[in-house]
């Protein structure tokens, strides 16, 4: 089994399920995590919008089974409001990191709103093994 990361396909079903997610967090069913992927300098790097959250009290990030999952809560301000189009509540996002990840490896950093999650690429081990001839006797 090799170490790599697997892309989303992309096509009309693939566009179906982000519209979906959009229409969900337009009409508020859930509150919803925008992230993005990619990889740098062999590293797997996650990006998930957090605005207006402490992620020192807020929000957990854990690792199981090569999966990242990231919850937490926006809580709402007891202010009288006129207009409210932000969502509040709980809210949970899963990404699948590469095979094999450890969580002590991977790292996590807050800034303007923007939880970083960097996560090892390691290089795919060999699986071929030279298998030594016994000669009948």
């Amino acid at each position: 089994m090799s170490n790599s990361i697997v892309r989303r396909p992309q096509g009309p079903f693939t566009d179906l399920v982000d519209w979906l997610e959009t229409e969900v967090r337009r009409v508020g069913i859930s509150p919803s995590v925008p992230v993005e992927d990619f990889v740098e300098d062999d590293q797997y790097v996650v990006r998930a919008e957090l605005p207006g959250v402490d992620p020192d009290k807020d929000v957990t990030v854990m690792i199981e089974d090569d999966v990242l999952t990231i919850r937490g809560e926006r809580h709402e301000d007891k202010k009288e409001k006129n207009l409210q189009e932000h969502r509040y509540g709980s809210f949970t996002r899963t990404v699948r990191v590469p095979a094999g990840t450890s969580a002590s490896e991977v790292k996590a950093s807050y800034t303007d709103g923007i939880l970083e999650v960097r996560v090892p690429v390691k290089a795919a081990e060999s699986t071929a093994q030279q298998v030594p001839i016994e000669r009948a006797k």
